[in-house]
C-alpha cells in the first residue's frame, strides 16, 4: 500500500538534481551544527540541562503559565487565552478589528501557520505580510513553508529573480543573491512604514518576568514592533521557561543547533508595550493539553522548533518538505501529526529510517525516534496498518516458531536466486524497487559450523 507521503516523495524524486541539491544544502547545514557544537566541551551538558528545565517547566506549566501572565500584565500587556485555532484567530481579529487595522506585518511563526491565521485575516480583509524573507517569497509564491527555519529552502536564487522581476520589476535575468536582498529590502520597508499593526510569534515566554523573546535573522521583528504601535505576539503554552538564567542555556543551543551559528543576529526581548502603543499576548493551547496528559508523547512539548532533526534526516533531505502531509514535516512533524490526528497523518510515520540521527541532534533531547516507533506500533489499532506487512509479519512470526520449518526454509531459500527477475520484481516486493535484492547463501551459517567448517578460536 503507497501513502501519501511516499507518493510525494516519488514525486520528488524524480528530479534527481533537486534531490541531490536539497540533500547536500541540508546535510552542509548539519555539518556547520556539528562544528559548532565541537567548539562547546560543555554541550553535551547544555543539552541534558535543556531537557531537564523543560520538563521542569512542563511538570510545573499550570503554575508557571500564571506566573507569566501576572507579569506580563504588570509589565503592562494584554494577556488572552485561547483553546485552539478558532479562538486564537478571533481574538486576534477582534484586537485588530478594534484599532481598525487593515495591514498587518508578521514575523515568521510556526503556531500562526498551524492556526491558519493568515487564510483567516486576510477572509476578514486584512492585508497580512510576512516580513521573512523565506516566508515572504514563499507568501507571493503561494506556497507554505517546507522547513520552520529556513521555509524557503527548496527553492533556488534563479526562482526568486524571476518571482521578483513579477511582483517587485526587479532586473530582469539578476538572481545574484546581495541584489535581490536590496530589492526585497526596499519592497519591505514600504510594507512596514504603511503596517498599521505588527505581530510576532515568541521562541520563549519567560514566566519569571513576563516578557517574550523572539530571535531572527533579519530584525524584521524589531522593525515591525518598533514601527507599530500595536504589538501582538502569539504563543504556546509549551514555550515557557523559567527564568532570564535558564534562556542563557538556550540561546547557546537554539542557532548553533539551527543554522550552525554561535547566536541569532537578533535576540529580541519584549516586556511591555511601547510608550503610547498596546502590547497583546495571546496564550494557546489547541491540543498542547491533551500531550501534556500522554505521558508516552509529552516530551513533544520540550521542542524548541530549531529543526536540527530535520537538517540530519536522510528521508526529509532526500524527500522534501511537501511530502509530509502534516504542515510541519521531518521527524518532529511526524510526531506532532500523530497527536493532532492518527489517522489523518498515520501515512507520516513511514517517512523514518528509525536512524536515531533526529534523536542524537536535538538540543532538548527529545526521543523522537522512539516515538515514531511508538506510532508505528499503534497502527492497527488505527486500522492503519499496511495489509501486505501485517500478512508478512504473521508470516514470519509463524516461520520463526518453528525451528524445523525455517531449517527447511533455509535449505529451499538458494532456489530463489535462480528464478528469472520477473517473478523476484514486482509489485510484490516493494523493497526490489530501486534495489538489488540480497542473494541467498548456498548454506546456512548453522549447517556450516556443524559440519566444521567454520574454525572456531579458544574464545569460543
Amino acid at each position: 500500500m503507497s501513502t501519501q507521503h511516499a507518493k510525494a516523495a516519488a514525486q520528488f524524486i524524480l528530479n534527481r538534481e533537486q534531490e541531490q541539491w536539497h540533500n547536500e544544502t541540508l546535510w552542509f547545514v548539519r555539518q556547520k551544527r556539528d562544528n559548532m557544537a565541537m567548539r562547546i566541551p560543555e554541550w553535551e551538558e547544555l543539552r541534558e540541562l535543556a531537557s531537564q528545565i523543560k520538563m521542569h517547566t512542563v511538570s510545573r506549566l499550570d503554575s508557571y503559565l500564571e506566573m507569566f501572565a501576572s507579569e506580563a500584565e504588570r509589565n503592562g500587556a494584554t494577556v488572552h487565552w485561547a483553546k485552539d485555532a478558532k479562538e486564537h484567530n478571533e481574538i486576534v481579529y477582534s484586537i485588530l478589528k478594534s484599532h481598525q487595522v487593515k495591514k498587518l506585518v508578521k514575523s515568521k511563526s510556526m503556531l500562526t501557520e498551524e492556526c491558519l491565521l493568515n487564510d483567516y485575516l486576510i477572509g476578514q480583509g486584512i492585508d497580512v505580510v510576512e516580513s521573512d524573507l523565506g516566508e515572504r517569497i514563499l507568501q507571493l509564491m503561494g506556497e507554505h513553508p517546507s522547513h520552520i527555519v529556513m521555509p524557503a529552502i527548496h527553492r533556488k536564487r534563479e526562482e526568486v529573480g524571476k518571482l521578483f522581476e513579477e511582483k517587485m520589476d526587479s532586473e530582469k535575468g539578476n538572481s545574484d543573491p546581495t541584489y535581490l536582498t536590496h530589492v526585497a529590502r526596499k519592497h519591505l520597508r514600504r510594507e512596514f512604514l504603511t503596517a498599521d499593526a505588527a505581530m510576532t510569534g515568541a521562541n520563549f515566554g519567560i514566566a519569571q518576568t513576563g516578557e517574550v523573546v523572539v530571535c531572527t535573522n533579519e530584525g524584521n521583528a524589531d522593525m515591525g514592533t518598533s514601527l507599530c504601535n500595536l504589538h501582538i505576539v502569539s504563543m504556546g503554552i509549551e514555550k515557557l521557561i523559567p527564568d532570564l538564567k535558564s534562556l542563557g542555556v538556550f540561546t547557546r543551543l537554539l542557532a548553533r543547533s539551527a543554522t550552525g551559528q554561535p547566536s541569532t543576529t537578533y535576540t529580541s526581548h519584549y516586556r511591555r508595550p511601547k510608550e503610547g502603543g498596546e502590547m497583546h499576548i495571546v496564550i494557546v493551547d489547541n491540543g498542547r493539553s491533551a500531550i501534556h496528559g500522554d505521558s508516552e508523547h509529552i516530551q513533544m512539548l520540550k521542542c524548541i522548533r530549531c529543526g536540527a532533526c530535520m537538517n540530519t534526516c536522510p528521508v526529509y533531505r532526500r524527500s522534501g518538505g511537501y511530502s509530509y502531509t502534516y504542515f510541519i514535516p521531518g521527524p518532529v512533524g511526524i510526531n506532532l501529526g500523530m497527536l493532532k490526528s492518527p489517522e489523518k497523518y498515520c501515512d507520516n510515520v513511514s517517512a523514518c529510517s528509525l536512524c536515531y540521527s533526529c534523536n542524537n541532534v536535538c538540543p532538548a533531547k527529545i526521543n523522537l525516534a522512539d516515538q515514531i516507533y511508538l506510532w508505528r506500533q499503534k497502527l492497527d489499532s488505527f486500522r492503519k496498518a499496511d495489509r501486505i506487512k501485517k500478512l508478512m509479519s504473521t508470516g514470519m512470526k509463524f516461520l520463526f516458531n518453528r525451528p524445523a520449518l525455517y531449517r527447511i526454509a533455509l535449505k529451499i531459500a538458494p532456489v530463489i536466486n535462480h528464478l528469472p527477475r520477473i517473478l523476484i520484481y514486482n509489485k510484490l516486493n516493494a523493497w526490489g524497487y530501486g534495489r538489488e535484492m540480497p542473494r541467498f547463501a548456498g548454506e546456512s551459517f548453522s549447517s556450516m559450523w556443524k559440519k566444521g567448517k567454520i574454525k572456531k578460536t579458544n574464545n569460543q
